[in-house]
């Protein structure tokens, strides 16, 4: 590639330029305030969130800082607030655990191993345009990994609100379990800190939800500690937290390490890839604004790439961060940059005030936080809409909850797969009957008003011909044809919602239509369009069914069927000289006059 075209290539990517330009004072008033509202509601969240990861609270920090300076770079949303979300967090654990035992340097270095990979992913994916991979995620399988990854993060977080050690573990069932044999050693100060710091977060919810009572539980709890020297009860501090910006760092990793962490890395680019693109086109349809899906995923790469030289965990859009964001009035993606200074400065001058803030109270932040992921509303409206898919979400939920994330996920796509293989395989096929005063036709089973035509099968097939279905739709022909004791003369097959046949379909239409003209049963097509009517040309079935047998309308085919018939009865008539079956030679004649 040219240097030129390169450059060419660099500046589209930049989607700063496009509003950059035209930026305003009262843009910039928006973008402060709601910067600084996020950042102050970030703060306390992405600390407590990186102890979710395995973590020390510096990195949620640390993640908040460069990757929000870059996503504006080249990112499409205007509303979009990025930062360490709670379910990437237990998604990491989960992966990066695989690699070194939390708290060690070695897992450190997976996670930020783990940001660079997912970077490269969406870069990848931007470059080469295959956002349509974010729907292998369905909304039911999305709706139970969401309802199962906030119970897994409450209950990780049990023995930082009791006091208690537990394992770290995704498995709600182990750490239940755990408890259960540790509640005799349940620190009484600690669950009293935990316990008030999440009454104290519901009543604030209900007050104000703008309110940034994440920060001033912290900030109260850490003054009670060092005021009261709690730490002689033995509640958990966070301790040193270092001061200063994140250094730039190389890695050293494996290509062991890498393997292991592959099936962190998709399931982890498939989830961002389904909240970036929610949340952008949410907004953006909300502010009437386009959203790239290709930008977007090259925005959220290249923030994860460039983050994790500087010890950012993998980040990405936050659903309630975004919604305080534009509540806060945001204007532009330059509220992330404000959002970032605020962390910098953080990091720069208030970094030794964390020392005394107790463990329990981060783990009340987290627990109030999954809590309000927690959405029944969701699973009432998926059984009231569509009962197969409301069977999806509880599916991928148990199969989350009790075998594991990644595959919970895994599971709940392969679900979601099958069933619509198995509606593709079984795809509706309706029986027409005629609508008196009309040149409609509607299904004989929904409407009552059908009136099916005496010698006429008429067939409507609701998706494509192709070797799924194939086999079931030739059943129902020839069953619907044997079916009324060789009665039938003709079967139509109005084709209008037919946008595709394969080669398989074409073979089996074929033997439908031998086995038809075996019981003398002509086999004719309506309303097909015409790259599928050249399909059947190139595959020699339309020769074999003869240039008759190809109908603009269903209505032309069956007035073409029923003149013909007409037309033989009377010849019949004629040569055996009986003019008084005067019944059977009006067909047409009655269809027509039902039509007007």
């Amino acid at each position: 590639m040219k240097p030129k075209a390169i450059l060419t290539w660099i500046k589209n990517q930049l989607s700063i330029l496009d509003w950059l330009p035209n930026y305003t004072k009262k843009d910039l008033a928006g973008d402060l305030k709601s910067g600084a509202t996020v950042g102050v509601i970030e703060i306390p969240q992405a600390m407590a969130y990186a102890v979710i990861a395995g973590l020390s609270p510096i990195y949620g920090l640390y993640g908040s800082l460069i990757p929000l300076l870059i996503y504006p770079l080249f990112g499409t949303s205007r509303h979009l607030a990025l930062g360490i979300v709670a379910t990437d967090m237990i998604i990491i654990a989960s992966g990066a655990s695989m690699v070194a035992e939390p708290g060690t340097d070695k897992y450190v270095t997976a996670v930020l191993l783990l940001t660079m990979l997912v970077g490269l992913v969406h870069i990848a994916m931007s470059l080469f345009r295959m956002g349509f991979l974010v729907n292998f995620l369905s909304k039911p399988v999305i709706y139970g990994f969401m309802v199962a990854a906030p119970i897994i993060i409450g209950f990780s977080q049990m023995g930082n609100l009791m006091g208690i050690e537990l394992e770290r573990t995704q498995y709600v069932g182990v750490l239940a379990l755990q408890i259960i044999d540790q509640i005799e050693m349940i620190n009484p100060v600690a669950l009293s800190i935990g316990g008030a710091g999440l009454i104290l977060l519901f009543v604030l919810q209900k007050i104000n939800p703008l309110f940034p009572r994440a920060l001033l539980l912290i900030a109260g709890c850490g003054v009670a500690v060092w005021f009261f020297n709690l730490e002689r009860y033995n509640v958990d501090v966070i301790g040193v937290v270092p001061a200063g910006l994140p250094s730039f760092e190389l890695h050293e990793f494996t290509r062991e390490d890498v393997r292991l962490l592959l099936p962190t890395v998709t399931t982890l680019v498939l989830i961002q890839l389904m909240a970036i693109m929610s949340l952008g086109k949410t907004f953006g349809n909300k502010y009437k604004y386009p959203i790239d899906p290709n930008k977007e995923f090259f925005a959220l790469g290249m923030a994860n790439f460039v983050g994790s030289f500087f010890q950012s965990p993998p980040m990405s859009g936050s659903f309630s961060r975004t919604a305080v964001s534009d509540q806060a009035g945001t204007r532009t993606p330059m509220s992330n940059v404000v959002t970032a200074v605020i962390i910098g400065l953080t990091l720069l001058f208030l970094t030794p005030l964390f020392y005394f803030v107790p463990m329990p109270a981060l783990a009340a932040v987290i627990i109030a936080a999954t809590i309000s992921l927690l959405d029944l509303s969701e699973l009432r409206y998926l059984f009231k809409t569509k009962r197969s898919e409301a069977y999806i979400a509880i599916f991928t939920f148990l199969c989350t909850l009790l075998i594991g994330i990644q595959e919970g996920i895994l599971l709940g796509i392969g679900a979601s797969l099958f069933s619509v293989l198995y509606r593709t395989s079984r795809p509706n096929v309706a029986v027409l009957g005629h609508m008196k005063g009309s040149r409609s036709f509607r299904d004989v089973d929904r409407n009552k008003k059908a009136n099916p035509i005496d010698e006429l099968l008429i067939l409507r097939f609701d998706s494509s011909l192709e070797f799924s279905n194939a086999d079931y739709i030739k059943d129902f022909i020839i069953d619907r044809s044997s079916e009324q004791n060789k009665q039938i003369r003709a079967v139509i097959i109005d084709a209008k919602s037919i946008n595709d046949i394969d080669t398989t379909a074409i073979e089996i239409l074929k033997s439908v239509r031998e086995t038809l003209e075996d019981w003398d049963i002509e086999l004719h097509f309506a309303g097909l369009k015409s790259p599928v009517q050249n399909l059947l040309t190139r595959s020699g079935l339309a020769r074999k069914l003869g240039g008759t047998h190809f109908h603009e309308s269903t209505h032309d085919a069956i007035t073409y069927l029923l003149e013909k018939w007409d037309r033989e009865d009377d010849e019949k008539s004629e040569k055996e000289e009986n003019g008084d079956d005067t019944e059977r030679a009006h067909r047409l004649k009655d269809y027509l006059s039902d039509t007007d």
